[in-house]
């Protein structure tokens, strides 16, 4: 199996310490994804779309653990019951807001990614088939914690 990137994810955020955990967080935080030109005629219609999934591959995660502690909790959890970086594949998600786009760069806000990050993917968030409402947060949602403006606690 191989897959390459299909872009790269320009961000303000140059170190892990400063770049938020998710992209809930990061409001106001700008970014550039760069599509690279034989992949751009993908974009069309991407600017109907007020939300977009990034797939990014996380190139500068460190050490994989399966069972770990997370940013959230003080007591470790499964790797799939988490959303840490540190991954059998090193797969990241994050759902931007489409600011809008210019020919094979998007703009984003709310950007949670490294600047320098290989893109993977792109895909519209369509509330329409991506919110249920019915969902469960899982052991996240005892949870009560709020990070530092910018960054991580």
């Amino acid at each position: 199996m191989q897959i390459n990137p299909i872009g790269i994810i320009h961000s303000p955020h140059k170190t892990k310490d400063e770049c938020p955990i998710q992209p809930v967080y990061s409001a106001g935080a700008g970014g550039r994804v760069e599509v690279f030109e034989e992949f751009a005629a993908g974009l069309k219609d991407i600017e109907t779309f007020s939300h977009i999934y990034l797939l990014y591959l996380f190139d500068r995660a460190g050490k994989i653990e399966l069972v770990r502690l997370t940013f959230l909790d003080d007591k470790p959890h499964g790797i799939y019951a988490s959303r840490h970086p540190c991954r059998p594949n090193g797969i990241g998600m994050s759902i931007v807001r489409l600011l809008r786009r210019e020919v094979n760069v998007l703009l984003v806000d709310g950007i949670d990614v490294l600047d320098g990050t290989p893109l993977l993917d792109i895909k519209p968030y369509i509330p329409r088939f991506d919110h249920i409402d019915s969902a469960s947060n899982g052991w996240v949602a005892e949870k009560q914690w709020r990070p530092k403006p910018g960054g991580r606690e």
